[in-house]
This record gives C-alpha cells, sequence and structure tokens, in this order.
C-alpha cells in the first residue's frame, strides 16, 4: 500500500543531510562594487569530479505536476552536485531521500519559496524537479563530462503527495 508523504517548509538545518538551501542569507553577505550590490557568497559548493570533468550552467524549464502525485523514482549523480534556483519566482517540491545500502530511503519532501534553491551534494537522492501550478525556469548548476552521471531507482510501492497548500 502506498503511503503518504508530508511537505515541510525547506530550511537549511532540515535540508542539511543533503546539501545547501540557497537563499540571500544576510550572515554571508559582503557590499561590493562601492557599496552598490549586497553580494552573498559562497552559499552553496559545486561538487565536479573526474577526468574531463566540467561545471557548466544550465536553464531547465520544469512542467507542472498534477497532484496528488506518486514518486515512483529517485535519482543520483555519482560525479557531482547539481543545483536548482528559480529564476521565475515560484515555489518548487524538493524531494530528498538517505542513502540506504545504495537505495534511496524513504523519501522527505520540502517546499521550497520562490526565492530559495537547493545545492544537491554528490550522491543524494532526489527526484527530478516538481514545479508547482505553471511551467517554471530554474537556473541549474550541473556535471558535463565523461563518465555515466545518473543513477536511477524505482520503488516498488510509490509513495503519495498530496497537492500542497497554496
Amino acid at each position: 500500500m502506498s503511503e503518504f508523504l508530508e511537505i515541510r517548509p525547506l530550511t537549511k538545518c532540515a535540508f542539511a543531510p543533503f546539501g545547501e538551501v540557497i537563499e540571500a542569507d544576510p550572515a554571508s553577505m559582503r557590499l561590493i562594487n562601492g557599496g552598490t550590490t549586497e553580494r552573498f557568497h559562497a552559499l552553496a559548493a559545486v561538487e565536479a569530479t573526474g577526468e574531463g570533468a566540467r561545471v557548466v550552467i544550465n536553464l531547465f524549464r520544469g512542467q507542472p505536476r498534477a497532484f496528488p502525485y506518486e514518486i515512483t523514482m529517485m535519482e543520483r549523480h555519482p560525479f557531482g552536485s547539481q543545483s536548482f534556483s528559480p529564476v521565475s519566482g515560484r515555489s518548487f517540491l524538493v524531494i530528498v531521500s538517505e542513502d540506504e545500502n545504495g537505495r534511496p530511503g524513504m523519501p522527505q519532501v520540502f517546499l521550497a519559496r520562490g526565492d530559495q534553491g537547493v545545492n544537491y551534494r554528490r550522491n543524494v537522492w532526489h527526484h527530478p524537479l516538481m514545479a508547482l501550478g505553471q511551467a517554471c525556469d530554474f537556473l541549474v548548476v550541473d556535471r558535463d563530462g565523461p563518465g555515466n552521471n545518473l543513477e536511477e531507482y524505482f520503488f516498488e510501492t510509490p509513495f503519495i503527495i498530496k497537492e500542497p497548500a497554496p
């Protein structure tokens, strides 16, 4: 029987086992450009391993999901981190799992605000992009290069997410 997953707010503390929350953190702010620009410095660490690896910046356009939604699979990237930051200013869902002997454990679901992004560390199980309501563009920092940087796992019994409250 499928299990329903709770949707929690995305916070740095709750997301720490999986990577970093990317948001304007006053503790990391520095004034630059003669005091006309606030720089929120080093909000996430990009990982790219393997010969010929490089860091690339992409634009992903995520299509909205219909709810209730069945989580049937998770993926991870063994050679690099992957970050998602919405440029459309819309909320989205972040679904992650801890590793349990080479497979994803119980998924955890977070609701990211439109001013938050996430950086999944290398080898963190996560669900593909989950836009809400309408198509949404994301700035994605990712690893490019040789080698298979994608591992997928398909659950025997899906997990279910109800529609997030507005």
